[in-house]
């Protein structure tokens, strides 16, 4: 059976919109998928199904189930097979900064392809040293004076590309990764 990583926008963030993980691991059981497995506590999935899902169907499944089951409004998902994740990594623009200062290299991923346009006028709105590269659906950060920080927010990212995002720091993405592997 194909393993599946979801990723599960907004969830506890300094205190907003508490969801436990247990949670959404019932919702993704409740759907039939099998090895469901989360990580820490900000909406990290991994899972099995046989289910001939793409990225954009799983991901209004998983919407429509949380909703359903949690009462939660809107939620939002990135969904991306195993083979999309090994992807991604691979395509890290950026593995000097990976090696070096993992914390600070965010991965955004994107409901939909950033337009070149779009990551040209985001480059523009930079106020600080972080550096951007857009690759397909992600979008990989550096953040050298850490994200807490940075004017370059979450907000300001989806706004220049038009779409939703969620971010994960590449420590968390190599340990998805190591899930993705072992499952």
């Amino acid at each position: 059976m194909p393993i599946h990583v979801a990723l599960l926008r907004g969830v506890n963030v300094v205190g907003n919109t508490m969801v436990a993980m247990s949670d959404l691991r019932d919702v993704l059981a409740e759907l039939g998928f099998t090895d469901v497995r989360s990580l820490l506590q900000s909406g990290n999935l991994v899972f099995r199904t046989d289910r001939r899902l793409s990225g954009p169907s799983l991901e209004r499944v998983l919407e429509a189930a949380t909703t359903k089951r949690l009462g939660r409004e809107s939620p939002t998902y990135m969904a991306r097979s195993a083979a999309e994740w090994k992807t991604l990594i691979d395509a890290n623009p950026f593995p000097a900064a990976a090696k070096r200062d993992p914390s600070h290299l965010l991965v955004m991923f994107l409901k939909t392809p950033a337009a070149a346009g779009k990551v040209k006028a985001l480059r523009a709105a930079i106020r600080g040293r972080e550096t951007i590269e857009a690759v397909g659906k992600h979008l990989y950060v550096i953040y050298p004076d850490g994200v807490g920080k940075s004017k370059f927010t979450h907000a300001l990212i989806e706004r220049h590309l038009a779409t939703r995002a969620t971010g994960r720091n590449w420590n968390t993405v190599l340990k998805l990764a190591a899930l993705v592997t072992t499952g």
